[in-house]
């Protein structure tokens, strides 16, 4: 096994073993704390709290994914290329916009809690994915798309057959990039009470509890790096793939 590896296999182990039974590093963790504060964080379940952070970027980053590729999808079509200004300013809505801004307008219209974290997300997530998959279609290798026409596809066959896979990986990287943005940007969600692991790192800023910050920033820290890591192997892996039937076309 590689170290590259084998270190991502330890961090992911630890991680597990952290989230499952965290008073095992009790020990570690009351080296930051003082005057007898908590070395492990008591206001909740670490492990229920990481899932339903993972869950808030899960959807949003799904939601994300369907419109700005359907957008993308639309904008390289004959039909709907005069749309790509249009379709441009709206995803670049959530980067014009910072999050804390987004929550801020979102809270009087949905409320705390979740919704509003979802908005901050989704909208956060739309130009990477958008442009990535903007990317992708219009740099196809033009003998593919030829040899596609030329065996009498219809052009949305040519999409989903031909296409979409091709560009695949150039998307997928693009949804990549906004995993890793929103896993770090949901953390600001507990300030409008959704459950998120930024109330971990509320908590011990709110009582200067060092432990608690690094629990929190950790937790993030590590499943951004695993995220960011496995997504990039997928990636290398569809690469390959594409790479064969672009020559195995030409």
């Amino acid at each position: 096994m590689k170290t590259g590896n084998l270190i991502r296999l330890i961090a992911f182990v630890v991680l597990a073993l952290f989230l499952a039974q965290p008073e095992l590093f009790a020990g570690f963790f009351s080296l930051f704390t003082k005057n007898g504060q908590p070395a492990i964080y008591d206001q909740g379940s670490l492990f229920n709290i990481t899932l339903n952070h993972l869950a808030i970027v899960a959807a949003a980053t799904a939601a994300s994914t369907i419109l700005a590729v359907g957008l993308a999808i639309i904008v390289t079509r004959p039909f709907g290329a005069e749309f790509l200004p249009l379709s441009r300013s709206l995803a670049n809505i959530g980067q014009t916009f910072p999050p804390v801004a987004v929550l801020a307008l979102a809270v009087p219209l949905l409320g705390f809690g979740t919704a509003p974290t979802l908005l901050a997300l989704f909208l956060y997530g739309l130009l990477p994915i958008f442009e990535n998959t903007l990317t992708g279609l219009t740099n196809l290798p033009p003998a593919v798309t030829d040899a596609a026409k030329g065996m009498g596809m219809t052009g949305w066959q040519r999409l989903l057959k031909v296409e979409l896979p091709l560009a695949l990986p150039v998307i997928l990287a693009g949804i990549r990039l906004s995993v890793v943005i929103s896993l770090a940007t949901a953390t600001i969600g507990s300030t409008v009470a959704a459950r998120t692991l930024g109330e971990v790192i509320i908590a011990g800023l709110l009582s200067s509890n060092t432990a608690f910050v690094l629990q929190g920033g950790l937790i993030v820290g590590v499943l951004a790096v695993l995220i960011y890591d496995g997504l990039s192997a997928l990636e290398r892996l569809l690469m390959a793939r594409t790479g064969q039937l672009g020559r195995a076309a030409a």
